[in-house]
């Protein structure tokens, strides 16, 4: 009997249920239209403010290149307000930082491009110079190897973990690191100039004299003026051929 009334019942009710159904479909497309609008609203404020935040960023790398670091820095905070989940944002924020020597507060910026996006070179071998400049020389090894990893021909990583392996006298290892950015780049007069430190400090004069006339040959004005004063040459200053070539 229920059965029959449902089924009764549902003839009569149908007749509702298709006027109600009517109404409640009317409603369900009113509210997918509203919940689109919405959405349609989100996704041009949220394309908005990715504009905004590009454009921000894109001035922070203008001031970043005309060596405007705190104005810089104020535009990547902006960008990173509106959009924080950009990792590029956040590796040139930490540049405009180690520009200013706010090494500690540099290394933030890096940690969070890499929690970001972990593939990035750019931001294990800034983090690697941060950590450098912090003498933290065995984690900026580390990351060197990290951001090498990454991208294997990147010369400038090479030479910069060979830095930090020098600060740790592990001259054989910094020389290896030297060689491959030569490999890379046989005109990396970084590469040289660092080789020649490496000899010294190791008194060997001989190839400290040979990597440090590269070097000149390539950059003879940068090599010959820091070379006066380096103390990391200080075993080779009396060799004649070193006086020669600081003329």
């Amino acid at each position: 009997m229920v059965f029959w009334r449902c089924f009764i019942a549902s003839g009569f009710i149908a007749l509702l249920a298709y006027g109600c159904s009517y109404g409640a479909n009317s409603s369900t497309e009113n509210t997918k239209e509203v919940v689109q609008e919405i959405n349609v609203s989100q996704l041009f404020i949220k394309a908005k403010a990715s504009q905004k935040a590009g454009d921000l960023f894109a001035q922070g790398n203008y001031f970043l290149d005309t060596q405007r670091y705190q104005e810089a820095l104020g535009s990547y905070n902006k960008a990173i307000a509106l959009e924080p989940n950009r990792a590029d944002v956040w590796i040139n924020r930490g540049n405009a930082l180690t520009s200013l020597q706010r090494y500690q507060d540099a290394l933030i910026s890096y940690n969070n491009a890499i929690a970001i996006n972990s593939h990035k070179d750019e931001a294990w071998y800034n983090r690697g110079n941060a950590l450098t400049s912090l003498q933290r020389y065995q984690d900026a090894i580390v990351s060197y190897d990290k951001a090498i990893a990454i991208k294997k021909d990147k010369p400038e990583a090479w030479v910069n973990r060979g830095i930090a392996l020098t600060k740790l006298r592990r001259f054989k290892e910094a020389l290896l690191s030297y060689d491959e950015a030569i490999a890379l780049k046989p005109n990396k007069h970084e590469a040289y100039y660092n080789k020649a430190c490496s000899y010294a400090l190791q008194s060997n004069i001989e190839l400290a004299i040979e990597n440090l006339q590269k070097a000149i040959q390539l950059a003879p004005k940068k090599y010959q003026q820091l070379a006066k004063t380096d103390p990391d040459l200080n075993k080779i200053r009396n060799d004649k051929r070193f006086q020669e070539l600081i003329k």
